[in-house]
């Protein structure tokens, strides 16, 4: 069995693509994994050490702006995305998988386009509520569209219905109680807020949440965990130098318990990747989400929504954000138990959890045919 996946650029695109390829060596530990993806994105790190077959095509992304230098930009693109065609049929040749999947990101467009033209069975799995280019792009030609979320379907033009999968979720999220994970971190029944923004961080986010700090810090009722990112932990700790953290308090540059935080938080500030919306759906967090402007088509918004019109989270734009409005939404949810519970439940019922599973079944599908 010969499974090719395509995606890139992000984790969001890389991460998911990995966790059903894993998936698929534990149920057939003969099976050959092969990923196409650039040499200069995350793929070409996280890849590789999986020990998976990892080959690289060159492309870039196209500009929606009209100016001189976005107009050479995108003449350069069509002319790698050409070439890559070009490097992609010859991989295809040279491996003859049995089933192509994409995960999104613009590398995954050569490759399944290319795939399908060859008469290869594809597959894609779109992970956000609004769909990416790439997706729309192939998925009228895909043998199976898999949606993480429902309401991506109405942005896609489908030869047939698409499957609803979920995201695939990290297994160790589910694997430990509010119960074990508070009395790890030594806490007693006061709530606890989890907040970060990011690997790298966000700049907005840690200005915002270093606000709430200071607001909460010298009231001993709740605990309070937040990642500043890579590139945030030196300015947060100058914006925080003016007081004394109490015991209560723990800022760091990243959390690497995140299984454990996670589970023990009574609130969530953050983001509103699909991945991470996953698993807060899968461990049923209430949280208050700040969409990042700066993604593809204000996809995390629409991300956002699906949570919010469920009852689980609210949404705090980031043209709206700062300390004033994030202390506001803290207020109003932290104390109120009856409030959280209900979220926590709503977010629960949204969850799935066997994602994986999900994604494995409609591959075998299209392996039996292929």
């Amino acid at each position: 069995m010969k499974v090719l996946f395509a995606g890139g650029g992000t984790a969001g695109h890389i991460n998911p693509a990995l966790a059903v390829a894993g998936y698929i060596k534990e149920k057939h530990p003969d099976a050959e994994i092969y990923y196409i993806g650039t040499a200069n994105k995350l793929e070409s790190l996280l890849v590789p050490t999986k020990g998976y077959d990892f080959r690289t095509i060159n492309v870039a992304g196209f500009q929606r702006s009209l100016s001189p230098k976005g107009i050479v930009h995108n003449a350069s693109a069509v002319k790698m995305a050409i070439t890559a065609s070009g490097k992609v049929k010859k991989y295809l040749k040279e491996i003859n998988p049995d089933v192509v999947v994409g995960t999104g990101g613009y590398v995954s467009g050569p490759v399944l386009k290319t795939a399908q033209k060859m008469g290869f069975k594809t597959a894609i799995h779109e992970q956000n509520a609004f769909p990416g280019v790439t997706t729309k792009m192939l998925a009228p030609n895909a043998d199976i569209v898999m949606l993480a979320m429902k309401e991506a379907k109405k942005y896609l033009k489908l030869k047939k219905e698409p499957v609803i999968t979920g995201n695939p979720i990290r297994m160790e999220l589910l694997k430990i109680t509010r119960e074990e994970a508070r009395a790890k971190l030594g806490l007693d029944s006061r709530p606890l807020i989890l907040s970060f923004g990011g690997s790298l961080g966000a700049a907005k986010i840690n200005e915002s949440v270093s606000e709430v700090i200071k607001w909460h810090n010298s009231s001993g009722k709740f605990y309070h965990i937040h990642a500043t990112g890579k590139l945030g932990y030196e300015d947060m700790q100058n914006s925080l130098k003016d007081i004394t953290l109490s015991s209560e308090i723990d800022v760091r540059e990243y959390i690497n318990d995140m299984d454990i935080s996670m589970a023990a938080a009574d609130l969530v500030i953050c983001r509103a990747g699909a991945i991470t919306l996953g698993e807060l759906q899968a461990c049923g967090k209430p949280s208050v989400l700040i969409p990042s402007p700066y993604v593809a088509e204000n996809h995390q918004f629409h991300n956002a929504m699906i949570l919010k019109k469920a009852g689980a989270a609210e949404i705090l734009e980031e043209k709206d954000l700062s300390g004033e409005s994030l202390i506001k939404k803290v207020e109003m949810l932290i104390e109120n138990k009856p409030k959280l519970s209900a979220m926590s439940l709503a977010a629960s019922k949204s969850a799935i959890i066997d994602a994986n599973e999900r994604i494995y079944t409609e591959i075998m599908k299209l392996y039996t045919t292929a």
